[in-house]
């Protein structure tokens, strides 16, 4: 099953981690083939089984990996043992201590983070879309992740695939809560198609307010959702295209035992 992993998280022993790509799947049409959403309209046994065959690539038991129900928030969840598919916490983000359980979040042109400090052996997963990445999504994580150990001078993160700034088209008045924030945030947008028009790079404002946290050894995978239509599902590109829905990635991290 393709997935793209990163080089930093990938030198830390004891961490499993991948970002999943729509390929290696079994479902089909829009949600061809990796649609690990069950918040799809997707066929459920089709989401159940692709769910199961990334759980077996990252080597945990296909019920211990566990995601959430995203509501675009700030909110965290420790996890301490998994939950059914009919209890997912509405949530954005998790962190644990738990070896054999992975923290999985799903996106389609957002952020996906994981986050490990291999010495406390604490690890995190986050979903960050704008809302998310404004109102603080990453702080919380990194709160949550010191809460049971950790030190973000000793964090790695990973930023996975997600829409990419040429792709990200906004209106101009959507930088006003990003420059009320930090005028500075100003350095993460750039001139669109029309006056009115702005192109926004979610991935390096994402990776900016991870270092600002302290956690300096930030890895971002280059690729963009809406435009590498045969690797990923894109919510945007779905947008564009009048489609019904779309599918959904799978970014999971794991303590190994």
């Amino acid at each position: 099953m393709p997935r793209v992993t990163t080089g930093p998280l990938n030198a830390i022993d004891g961490i499993r981690h991948a970002f999943f790509t729509r390929l290696g799947g079994v479902s089909g049409g829009i949600y061809a083939s990796n649609n690990c959403g069950f918040g799809s309209k997707d066929d459920p046994a089709h989401v159940a089984e692709n769910r199961a065959r990334c759980a077996d690539k990252l080597e945990v038991a296909r019920d211990r990996l566990v995601t959430l129900n995203q509501i675009h928030s700030a909110s965290v969840i420790e996890v301490v043992a998994p939950w059914g598919r009919d209890a997912l916490p509405r949530a954005d983000a998790m962190v644990t201590r738990m070896p054999g359980i992975a923290l999985g979040v799903l996106s389609a042109d957002c952020a996906p983070i994981l986050l490990a400090d291999a010495t406390a052996r604490v690890i995190g997963a986050a979903h960050a879309g704008w809302k998310g990445a404004l109102t603080g999504v990453i702080e919380a994580t990194i709160k949550a992740m010191v809460a049971l150990g950790a030190d973000p001078a000793r964090m790695v993160a990973g930023i996975g695939p997600a829409i990419g700034k040429r792709s990200y088209e906004v209106s101009a008045d959507f930088l006003a809560p990003f420059l009320a924030l930090d005028p500075t945030n100003g350095q993460y947008f750039f001139p669109g198609a029309a006056a009115d028009k702005r192109l926004f790079d979610l991935k390096g404002f994402v990776a900016s307010r991870l270092t600002a946290c302290a956690v300096d050894r930030v890895a971002i995978m280059p690729n963009d959702t809406f435009a590498e239509e045969d690797r990923f599902f894109s919510y945007r590109r779905a947008c564009h295209r009048g489609e019904s829905d779309y599918g959904r990635l799978l970014s999971a991290i794991a303590l190994e035992p």
